[in-house]
């Protein structure tokens, strides 16, 4: 592909996860809009499908230049687990090792390509170390929120017992999970440092990226910056939203939607990587029958298991008793065009990022389970912002069927849930406002960082 029209090159190296790959795709999308860059995306080939699908659908063929990472071979991980996507979970830790001996093929990419920018995830900081060794500026872009990164920061950096900005408590089973990613991240990622979030920021050059809005995490970023003595940029959600419904009309889901009243219906998904137990898929049921409220829930298995007798796996008898009232859904779903549905009246989530982000983007209060690591801080911080409701789990972290129930019908049926939606609505108003100034801004920091590298070359 010829880029010598394009005044810079920005080379994007996001973590394997879709998680990542996808804000890193939409984020392209938006400098491209207002900046005429030259991007290359790199990722391991099994991901470039999907990537392939993103820029022929927006039409960012001449903009956007695939580039494959190459991992070190391994009898363990062969190349269709060099992605996140539907891996087995015990191979996860396996695979960020793995992403460790990419940095090789980094630098070549970098030599030959010899980008202007690099933009890096939060699982590489050798990626910053290498485009710096070469002369290039470097930006972290970590598509999570500021809370975590704050809670991260201060409670395995700085040691005290409060937090000075809003404690945000995990139990202790809750903290387990976090306390395994962190010890692991600072063992094979981060070479022994302990701040393992705040190494890749100082690794950035001037300024920090962060999917985000200062409508609801004004407080954590103003920490962050102050910590981390760097200009820490909110960017907005990235939520591609659609709600052209006409497209969509042979879509059996959709067109179940929209014979439904206004806010009568509540969406149902604990992401993409997580599985839930059978037992937890049981308890998901009943809380969904006792509630008597509309639904769309989404479950997804590992591979191989979709097939397995999915009437195993719920109470006796629970489709034909609810079948008027839901749809159950195994695989894909038009997330984001369900959620800023106006039938769409609540989003039962796990507190993924992206779920977050998308709910308050859309006005839809949230029902939270998280799960682990980052999801209970998401869960807690959007509750302190006043738009969601968190589920109550026992000392273990089990969801029963009725406290699911009852924090759905607190969404739903009770006066705090209009509370909530006017809340939910409010920070969504908030955040589309921010949106447009702070990509603007971003763009202009990314542009004086090319013409800074480009200096060098003279």
């Amino acid at each position: 592909m010829d880029s010598q029209n394009h005044s810079f090159k920005i080379l994007m190296l996001p973590w394997l996860a879709h998680g990542h790959i996808f804000p890193y795709l939409e984020l392209a999308k938006r400098i491209l809009i207002r900046k005429n860059f030259h991007i290359y995306f790199c990722s391991t080939s099994f991901n470039f499908n999907s990537i392939k699908n993103f820029i022929h659908k927006n039409s960012l063929d001449e903009s956007i230049e695939l580039v494959e990472l190459h991992l070190q071979p391994s009898s363990e991980l062969p190349p269709h687990y060099h992605t996140t996507k539907n891996l087995p979970s015990n191979l996860l830790m396996t695979l960020l090792k793995a992403f460790q001996t990419a940095d090789s093929s980094f630098s070549n990419i970098i030599s030959t390509l010899k980008p202007h920018l690099v933009i890096y995830d939060i699982f590489q900081p050798w990626a910053a170390k290498l485009a710096s060794s070469q002369g290039v500026s470097c930006v972290h872009f970590a598509p999570y929120g500021a809370a975590l990164m704050s809670y991260v920061h201060y409670h395995y950096v700085s040691f005290n017992n409060k937090f000075p900005v809003q404690e945000l408590c995990l139990k202790d089973h809750e903290k387990k999970t976090l306390d395994e990613l962190v010890g692991f991240l600072c063992e094979n990622v981060f070479e022994e440092d302990k701040d393992v979030i705040f190494v890749n920021y100082k690794l950035s050059s001037d300024i920090v990226l962060l999917k985000t809005s200062r409508g609801f995490e004004g407080k954590y970023l103003d920490y962050i910056s102050s910590v981390s003595h760097k200009k820490v940029v909110p960017i907005g959600p990235l939520v591609i939203e659609n709600t052209n419904y006409e497209e969509d009309s042979n879509i059996d889901v959709i067109k179940w939607l929209s014979n439904k009243i206004m806010h009568s219906t509540f969406f149902v998904s604990f992401g993409s990587e997580y599985f839930l137990s059978k037992n937890e898929i049981e308890e998901v049921a009943k809380g969904l029958e006792i509630s008597g409220i509309n639904f769309i829930w989404v479950i997804r298995f590992p591979i191989g298991e979709t097939t397995i007798g999915i009437e195993d796996a719920f109470l006796k008898g629970f489709y034909h008793r609810v079948k008027d009232r839901g749809i159950i859904l195994t695989g894909w779903a038009p997330q984001a065009k369900i959620l800023a549905h106006p039938s769409i009246g609540g989003f039962v989530s796990h507190c993924g990022w992206s779920s977050v982000t998308e709910s308050i983007y859309l006005g839809v209060p949230v029902i939270a389970m998280p799960m682990k690591l980052d999801q209970p801080i998401n869960a807690r911080m959007l509750s302190e912002v006043g738009s969601c409701v968190e589920v109550l789990s026992d000392e273990n972290g089990i969801f029963k069927g009725e406290g699911i129930a009852k924090a759905i019908k607190k969404v739903f049926e009770e006066k705090s849930g209009e509370r909530i939606r006017v809340r939910a609505q409010e920070l969504s108003e908030k955040m589309r406002i921010e949106e447009d100034q702070d990509l603007d801004e971003m763009v202009e920091e990314l542009w004086q960082l090319c013409s800074r590298t480009k200096l060098k070359e003279y």
